[in-house]
């Protein structure tokens, strides 16, 4: 009996129940993991006539050299299995989504007082989730927009209403309603939060309803600053309002899919709909076994998707019919709590859906083909991120190191990194003030200090539209060990800024110390976040050892020239500015100083005995 045989006979005692079936190689290791409403009809379509199977399914079969089924009690329950073990596995037959460990989700925490924030994994916490995003801009833009709109806190404080705090800064100028201070209680709170909600769901016309609802009763209390206020808020939603298209005549939530193939790649689409209007779209590259048709990857790309999606519609419009749907549909519908249907559409409205989410699918696998798989400079952010366990994604990473040779021209730098990547035009360079014996840890201080404080009072300032330090960290790098991070804490604590993440590494054992641990995290060689780590490091490192250097030479070209009669102030800085350094004077030749205009001839000739003695 050969391979094929003895599988199919295997199959015909199979149970007609609903379940996942996995088929495996020589070796054991899992080659496809399916679902099915009955194991036993659906595998037995594996060994049809070859021509009525596809190149994918008759690579697997020549491949394959045994099943295995697992009964469920609905198919509802085999989709969540099926999802578990394709993560566990990763079988060569399954589309897999390209980088699907990458794409994150705003958060919405179970907190009395929740907080708004980026994460890059779902769990069962009580949390809402929105997601997944795929562009990190529109995420951003999303997220920025609604704490422009609702002040929900930013910090990580666990508060517990036992012991009120003096409010932040961010408090006074409208940024965060104070809760910590218990200046607002939990269900004024929570109206906020729900509000914050309908804009993470596209629901912007109810909004704005509650909204208008909320002025017209200000104006009338003759509260006419805060009236101001909710004007301004209902203005700025109604412009991205008006930036979504409408789609449809009817105020309906649907998901249009759209799937491309292209041998080994395929892109899959969803343009979400809420309330008749397009309010976004979802993109995913995914990784096919060669010879996937369409209907195959569409299938697999409608579970991949929706295992992960948090915000669910009425309807999914597919531009074919899906075999094999009821127990996504039932998955669908218990999440959702209501029933949520997938239709092959026919009216002209909801047909033009699917035929722009397919274009959208085609231009992009144009696209994403010509591309390396590559781990990106974003990858490299998540990962830190879990590796840490940080409460918020680290966009913006700001570090600081202290220089200080010889105990002299004690200098601080801050290099920022956003996305992974350097900003150069965020680097700041401090020249540290403090006197007397060098202090480490006060310079690290007095450096975070003046930069939070900068920070603080742009913020403060409504003249200053956007100032060099406004747009805060989420995550400050110090560089050392456990008392440059209690140095850090502290100055975070002094200025109300205790919700953000900070951390330190120190140089040569690679070992990051993080608040309320007592032993240091060792994260593991040859991962991306340590590489960023270390990328962050080695420029705060060198931009601090630049701007030092760059002082002593300035301080040592200064005292050569004050033993030189004749150079006064205005001399030295005209010096300076045509030679550059101590060595580039050195190194000019005595025609060199004869030809600086400011400088007589007596003079240039006592300047070249002075530096060649």
């Amino acid at each position: 009996m050969t391979a094929r045989e003895a599988l199919k006979s295997e199959a015909q005692g199979f149970p007609a129940a609903p379940g996942v079936y996995l088929f495996r190689g020589a070796g054991g290791q899992v080659l496809y993991v399916g679902k099915a409403g009955s194991l036993r009809d659906r595998v037995r379509s594996y060994f049809q006539q070859s021509g009525q199977l596809s190149p994918k399914v008759r690579a697997l079969i020549a491949e394959a050299q045994s099943l295995e089924a697992i009964v469920t009690s609905t198919e509802h329950e085999a989709l969540i299995l099926e999802d578990a073990l394709v993560k566990k596995h990763r079988p060569r037959f399954n589309a897999r989504l390209r980088d699907d460990k990458r794409y994150p989700y705003i958060k919405i925490t179970a907190e009395t007082f929740p907080r708004v924030l980026i994460v890059r994994r779902v769990l069962n916490d009580g949390a809402r989730y929105f997601g997944p995003y795929t562009s990190s801009r529109s995420m951003r833009w999303v997220l920025k927009l609604v704490h422009r709109l609702f002040p929900l806190r930013t910090c990580n404080l666990v508060l517990d209403g036992e012991r009120p705090r003096r409010p932040c800064l961010l408090y006074h100028i409208g940024r965060c309603s104070g809760p910590c201070a218990n200046l607002i209680d939990a269900h004024e709170y929570r109206k906020l939060v729900d509000r914050a909600a309908l804009v993470l769901e596209g629901r912007i016309e109810e909004v704005l309803e509650k909204l208008r609802q909320d002025m017209e009763g200000a104006a009338r209390e003759e509260r006419f600053e805060h009236a101001a206020r909710l004007r301004d808020h209902i203005q700025a939603l109604e412009r991205v309002h008006a930036r979504q298209v409408v789609a449809l005549p009817e105020l309906v939530d649907l998901d249009a899919v759209g799937v491309a193939v292209n041998e080994d790649r395929g892109y899959g689409v969803v343009l979400l709909v809420r309330a008749g209007r397009v309010i976004g779209k979802e993109g995913f590259a995914l990784l096919l076994p060669r010879g996937t048709t369409a209907q195959e990857a569409l299938t697999e790309f409608l579970d991949l998707y929706y295992t992960r999606a948090t915000a669910l519609p009425q309807e999914v419009l597919l531009p074919e019919e899906v075999p094999e749907l009821e127990g996504l549909l039932a998955y669908l519908s218990k999440k959702r709590g209501a029933r949520v249907e997938a239709i092959v559409p026919r009216s002209s409205h909801r047909k033009a859906l699917v035929d722009l989410a397919q274009r959208n699918a085609k231009l992009a696998l144009m696209r994403v083909e010509t591309e390396k798989l590559t781990t990106s400079d974003e990858e490299a952010v998540d990962e830190l991120a879990e590796a840490l366990e940080l409460s918020v994604r680290p966009w913006r990473i700001e570090a600081f190191d202290i220089s200080n040779l010889q105990g002299t021209d004690a200098t601080g730098s801050m290099v920022v990194f956003v996305g992974g990547k350097p900003r150069a035009d965020a680097y700041r360079r401090f020249k540290v003030h403090l006197s007397g014996k060098p202090d480490d840890y006060a310079m690290m201080g007095e450096v975070l200090r003046r930069r939070l404080s900068h920070g603080l009072a742009e913020l403060g300032d409504p003249a200053i539209a956007r100032g060099k330090f406004s747009d805060f960290p989420d995550l400050i790098l110090v560089d050392g060990g456990k008392g440059q991070l209690d140095v850090a804490l502290k100055v975070l604590e002094e200025l109300g800024l205790g919700g953000i993440e900070a951390a330190a590494l120190a140089k040569r054992e690679e070992l990051v110390y993080l608040p309320g641990r007592a032993e240091p995290v060792r994260i593991p060689k040859d991962t991306q976040a340590l590489k960023l780590l270390q990328r962050i490091r080695d420029e705060a490192h060198r931009f601090a050892v630049e701007y030092h250097r760059k002082l002593r030479d300035k301080r040592s070209f200064a005292s050569l020239l004050d033993g030189v009669p004749g150079i006064g102030p205005k001399r030295k800085q005209v010096l300076l500015e045509r030679f550059g350094s101590l060595e580039g004077l050195r190194q000019a030749s005595l025609e060199d100083l004869l030809s600086v205009p400011a400088l007589p001839r007596s003079t240039a000739e006592l300047l070249y005995k002075a530096l060649h003695p």
